[in-house]
């Protein structure tokens, strides 16, 4: 559809984005860039295709416009992850960051329920981290606590009547406050996870993000009463406990809730638990590899989170 809207002035197509950014897929697409000549990138779709062409545009210098359909946020920052032997690590810079975003709501009416409601909480995943963040700021915590309320509205609007016009743009309002969060703002230990059992074991980006907010954020809000609460105003029907919150939202959208079922193995969580204390991020918890493995192995089986590691 987009190739015809912009034709003659689109002269190729690369479809093979791929989930975290593997390296080798940004090699076959970058060659192809060189072949076709093209002077400029346009990715249509979610944070992974969003992210190839990130990784395209600091790689030629071209520019860069996005046309998101999911609600990531991946277009709002100037963060890349990418994947290489089953490592996905992650790097700033300001040329990441894609020149033109084009939101239009006509393009996510036939998000499936589903993917909305993990893309929403994926993005609610990036708000939730920039309130405790080192470097957060009053401005930054007003932005994610209107992102954070506007997405948990509409989600549930969304996921009985997914063309509600007004839902799925009030969606995309609250994803673009949540990537401005995260691309203002120092990451911690949820994305620090969700890096880990993405790119070592190839689980589904949304999903991952979606299972293992509550337990992330229930790891540290002993450290985070603040934030917690901040959480907490945000989100329906948490009588003031944002880990309630974030459990009372995920059932009522009924996105999954284990791991095990993105296909995770059991003998996999001591693997995850060790990788993910590795070159940790800023968190404002000491991260410790016994409770970590223990937060991995309950978000492994779908049991709740509980603020008691």
């Amino acid at each position: 559809m987009i190739e015809q809207i912009l034709a003659p002035n689109t002269i190729g197509i690369f479809s093979k984005a791929a989930m975290h950014t593997p390296i080798e897929t940004t090699r076959k697409a970058v060659e192809m860039v060189k072949d076709l000549k093209a002077d400029s990138i346009v990715s249509v779709g979610g944070g992974s295709t969003i992210g190839l062409g990130k990784a395209i545009s600091i790689r030629t210098g071209l520019p860069h416009f996005c046309i998101p359909t999911t609600y990531a946020g991946s277009e709002m920052t100037s963060i890349l992850g990418e994947t290489m032997d089953e490592v996905k690590t992650t790097r700033r810079d300001p040329r990441i960051l894609p020149d033109t975003v084009i939101y239009d709501a006509n393009l996510t009416m036939s998000l499936p329920p589903g993917l909305s409601a993990t893309s929403g909480i994926n993005a609610i995943a990036h708000a939730a981290e920039a309130l405790y963040a080192p470097d957060t700021n009053p401005i930054i915590r007003m932005l994610a606590k209107e992102g954070v309320k506007a997405l948990s509205q509409a989600l549930a609007v969304i996921v009985t009547s997914m063309q509600d016009p007004e839902a799925r743009n009030k969606a995309l309002y609250g994803a673009w406050l949540c990537g401005v969060c995260l691309g203002s703002t120092s990451m911690s230990l949820h994305h620090k996870l969700c890096h880990t059992l993405g790119g070592s074991f190839n689980l589904p980006h949304a999903e991952t993000h979606t299972i293992l907010l509550p337990h992330t954020f229930a790891y540290n809000s002993t450290a985070v009463t603040t934030a917690g609460r901040e959480l907490a105003e945000a989100l329906p029907d948490s009588d003031g406990d944002p880990v309630k919150g974030l459990n009372v939202i995920l059932e009522r959208l009924g996105v999954p809730r284990a791991l095990k079922d993105l296909g995770m193995k059991e003998e996999d969580i001591d693997r995850a638990a060790s990788i993910a204390v590795q070159n940790p991020y800023s968190n404002p918890r000491k991260v410790k590899e016994g409770c970590i493995r223990e937060l991995v192995r309950r978000a492994w089986a779908g049991q709740q989170a509980r603020a008691d590691l």
